[in-house]
């Protein structure tokens, strides 16, 4: 029995205190989780590209839809874009500028290798120069412009590179994760 330990403690001598020592900066995880990542300016600059946006209501005014701006909510693993909207035209006396928000999820699109908007919650439009009365006409307009405005719109596309090493792991995108910097979308294996 002393023998077994004598030469366990002979072969792990050498390790000495490396085998003890406390971790260091060079042992941390990385900061990131894996995946492929998309950072927060990629995608303001991706879908600032399709704005500005104009809607005419039947023949009264214009609403015109300003580039949002983009905010990450990890939290909900969703994105808010805050809109920006002119409203002008014969039935108002002046331009008017009002805004709302739109929380959306993501996801991946194989055919074209692209992330997408879905499952939008729309907030009210907020005019604040504007008659309630007008705001709530207005309003009834809101879903139909945030829908136009954001459902399907593409905020990143992956090149063929991105996915190179993947494909030949047998592997494709999964889910999308909202960090505080942007997007990590993990692979997954391919079905068989």
């Amino acid at each position: 029995m002393q023998r077994r330990f004598l030469l366990s403690a002979a072969l792990c001598a050498p390790l000495g205190q490396q085998a003890w020592a406390q971790p260091t900066a060079s042992d941390d995880p990385p900061a990131k989780p894996p995946g492929y990542s998309v950072s927060a300016e990629v995608l303001q600059r991706s879908v600032a590209e399709r704005f500005p946006m104009r809607y005419p209501v039947q023949g009264l005014m214009n609403l015109d839809v300003q580039p949002p701006r983009l905010q990450l909510l990890p939290a909900q693993n969703r994105l808010r874009a805050e809109m920006v909207v002119d409203a002008a035209g014969p039935a108002l006396n002046r331009s008017h500028r009002g805004s709302f928000d739109v929380d959306f999820a993501l996801r991946y699109e194989a055919s074209d290798r692209t992330l997408r908007a879905h499952q939008l919650r729309i907030d009210r439009l907020r005019f604040p120069t504007l008659q309630p009365g007008v705001v709530e006409l207005l309003n009834t307009y809101g879903p139909a412009l945030a829908e136009q405005s954001l459902r399907e719109v593409v905020l990143h596309r992956l090149q063929p590179q991105d996915l190179r090493m993947a494909d030949a792991l047998g592997m494709q995108p999964g889910p999308i994760t909202v960090t505080e910097t942007g997007l990590v979308i993990a692979f997954v294996l391919k079905p068989l």
